[in-house]
């Protein structure tokens, strides 16, 4: 099976792309990743290449969310065309959403991971601006037009059908991750956070505002955004520090060393970062909203992601408890263990093999009608 894939580079959907990838190779799946968005760095090259069922195709136009962006969605998407005439896949596989309203000739799955209208409910409590409204459209018909719309929590499916009508023919299948790639290593006095720290919906910022009253140091990995820019990584107590964006065998080693991991999140769909902290044996506090809770119920700590006084609150007492933080460590590594790269892609082909039955049936009704 050949299957035609957009992503990007900017968050989690390239970890989601490849962690996929890898994960249907044993399945005889060939993905074909296009690419669109800021250029993959020399590391995610390298990821990438890596995977021998991954085919990489480049491009640079902007993303459907980006500012001034419909010029660069209308060639990206005569690019799209173009390469599933070249290439021939037997299903298209899009993460975003405009691109599902092309004339395309192989059944469509949209994977809905994030929105902007979502986004700024959750971040600004209120509707984006009118300029947002053609945005709107296109998310509109892109999930109308897609033969099966795809979420990674419930709460997400719940969120699209708030913004954008509803969608009858949507299924969830969780993320994965291969448990392999993280282990808890010999735990040390420190917490982290991790993600894009530029995003307002990880709200980054209430961590690194309560780390000067907190006895442990904060340790921040991500692009250049941080809240604190010092490259200084070595532990000084009740300081924040940027580690900067990291290598991935790099981060792995903060998440094993970490005793805690923080994301007081206002959105975040499904969450990758937190996943990865749980495979590696942190103990997590995160945003009380609704996918988290959907996600980590009774395995994570939950705080008011607006309320600074209960965030500080709970890291202390994860700090000054040993067993409680231990007893918090070890119920999110087993729930992490139950969110496999597997899973994932067993699911992902069922999917997959449902759109091409759903297809040939179509097609032979078609046929069987013209005959007639």
């Amino acid at each position: 099976m050949k299957i035609l894939m957009t992503a990007d580079t900017v968050g989690g959907v390239w970890t989601y792309a490849l962690e996929l990838t890898r994960a249907l190779e044993p399945h005889g799946v060939e993905v074909q990743l296009a690419l669109m968005g800021p250029p993959p760095t020399s590391a995610q090259r390298n990821e990438a290449e890596q995977i021998a069922n991954l085919s990489l195709f480049k491009s640079d136009y902007k993303l459907e969310w980006m500012s001034d962006c419909w010029s660069d969605v209308k060639r990206a998407g005569e690019w799209l065309l173009h390469l599933a005439t070249r290439l021939c896949p037997d299903v298209i596989h899009l993460n975003g959403y405009a691109h599902a309203s092309l004339p395309w000739a192989r059944p469509i799955l949209v994977a809905g991971h994030s929105c902007v209208f979502s986004w700024w409910h959750a971040v600004h409590n209120d509707a984006p601006p009118q300029e947002w409204e053609h945005y709107k459209t296109e998310v509109s018909n892109g999930l109308r037009e897609a033969h099966r719309v795809v979420t990674p929590t419930a709460a997400m499916l719940r969120a699209l059908e708030t913004h954008y009508g509803r969608i009858y023919n949507a299924r969830v299948i969780p993320n994965g991750r291969e448990s392999a790639s993280f282990r808890p290593l010999e735990k040390q006095h420190i917490i982290m956070s991790a993600g894009r720290l530029w995003d307002q919906a990880k709200n980054v910022s209430a961590v690194a505002e309560i780390a000067s009253e907190l006895s442990w140091p904060v340790f921040l990995a991500g692009d250049s955004a941080a809240p604190h820019t010092t490259k200084e990584t070595h532990t000084v107590a009740g300081q924040c520090y940027s580690l900067g964006p990291l290598a991935q065998s790099d981060l792995r080693n903060w998440f094993g060393a970490a005793a805690i991991y923080v994301l007081p999140a206002l959105y975040e769909p499904f969450g990758y970062t937190p996943l990865e902290a749980g495979l590696s044996g942190c103990a997590l506090v995160l945003g009380d909203i609704a996918s988290l809770r959907e996600v980590w119920d009774g395995a994570a700590v939950f705080v008011n992601p607006r309320d600074r006084h209960a965030l500080k609150t709970e890291l202390l007492q994860l700090i000054r408890n040993h067993n409680y933080r231990r007893e918090m460590a070890r119920r999110a590594r087993e729930r992490a263990l139950l969110f496999t790269s597997e899973r994932m892609a067993r699911n992902y082909l069922a999917a997959y093999k449902d759109l091409l039955a759903q297809s040939r049936a179509f097609q032979g009704k078609e046929s069987l009608a013209q005959c007639v």
